[in-house]
């Protein structure tokens, strides 16, 4: 019988494959090896065949290779594969969920991200990390420093200004086998400040060169930063039918308790990429400190919002907002309108 539908389950060294025809029977089931799956699987269905697996890792790259064949690639998030589990959980039962999961009419997949695409999350992610090294770093040259009664003030730009001062004054009570750890440990800071730039300039030149980027900048309160993670995460944002939808795929609604026709709403979901929604948050944050000296339509929205709720709700609003405008503009490749000013 011809295969319609193959569900994959993904690991580093074997691969098993799960193969429907179109009465829903069973007709391939099998445990590949990396080296021969993709081989075998060409062997064994025809092209126009819909595949589907796990948006884990090299999902993305499988998913490509498998296009660029003629297949039909489906991506399923994990959470929602889960429910289709059944009994234990193994390879064989992964990939038959997968199969039925992905046959479902009202089911959620995930976009394939392009190799562009790949390479601007990358640059976010190996930016992120060295942030994060840069922060224990200075946090570790505070500490230390402390116990010898030399502080310096919060900002990661004033503890720069002072570590050279400490090493030149020789009678601020610092030994010279400190002296000594302190010179390497700033010499590591300097390193990843200047790999931070070296990533800001690429990440500039990116947001220079694509167009989306670019289009996307014209946002308040969306930089060279925010607009290339959006692109590396959404691409076109085409996979969402409104914006409300890609907000909801960043965490940025309401998560819902409701039962008996009550509604409860709570805090935000929190879902999807927490680096964008953060991102996306703390842009907000900067429009928020200049909104009370504005009189357009968002200025005074968001401002009513941080007077009678909350600052961070506000915060978390028009980063809501401003993901669905995003929505708008890639969706449709028109400019940023803002409202009318009232004087």
């Amino acid at each position: 019988m011809k295969i319609i539908r193959v569900g994959v389950d993904l690991a580093k060294s074997v691969f098993q494959v799960h193969g429907v025809d179109r009465c829903e029977k069973v007709v391939w089931r099998k445990k590949l090896s990396r080296a021969e799956w993709l081989s075998a699987l060409l062997e064994k269905i025809e092209p126009g065949c819909e595949i589907g697996m796990e948006a884990c890792g090299g999902a993305y790259h499988w998913a490509r290779q498998l296009q660029k064949r003629g297949f039909t690639v489906k991506l399923i998030a994990p959470q929602f594969v889960k429910p289709y589990v059944k009994s234990n959980k193994n390879d064989a039962n992964d990939a038959e969920a997968i199969c039925e999961a992905m046959s479902r009419p009202n089911m959620h997949f995930v976009a394939i991200k392009s190799v562009e695409q790949q390479d601007l999350q990358a640059i976010h992610r190996i930016r992120a990390e060295l942030c994060n090294q840069r922060r224990a770093k200075g946090n570790q040259i505070r500490g230390l420093c402390s116990e010898y009664g030399l502080v310096a003030p919060r900002e990661m730009i004033q503890l720069r200004a002072a570590v050279p001062c400490w090493l030149e004054d020789m009678e601020n009570g610092l030994t010279i086998r400190l002296r000594r750890m302190l010179r390497g440990l700033w010499l590591d800071l300097m390193n990843l400040e200047l790999r931070v730039k070296e990533l800001d300039q690429e990440i500039e030149i990116a947001a220079a060169t694509d167009p989306v980027a670019t289009r996307l900048q014209q946002l308040r309160g969306v930089g060279p930063i925010i607009a290339t993670a959006i692109v590396a995460n959404v691409g076109d944002a085409k996979q969402f039918n409104s914006g409300r939808q890609m907000a909801a795929s960043l965490g940025l609604t309401p998560r819902q308790n409701s039962s008996g026709g009550k509604e409860r709403l709570l805090g935000i979901t929190k879902r999807g990429d927490a680096q964008l929604r953060t991102l996306l948050i703390h842009g907000a944050r900067s429009v928020l400190r200049t909104a009370a000296s504005k009189n357009d339509r968002m200025s005074r929205w968001v401002t009513h919002i941080a007077q009678t709720r909350h600052h961070n709700i506000a915060a978390v609003a028009l980063a809501n907002k401003t993901a669905r405008i995003a929505w708008a503009m890639m969706t449709k490749g028109t400019d940023y309108q803002p409202g009318p000013v009232t004087v």
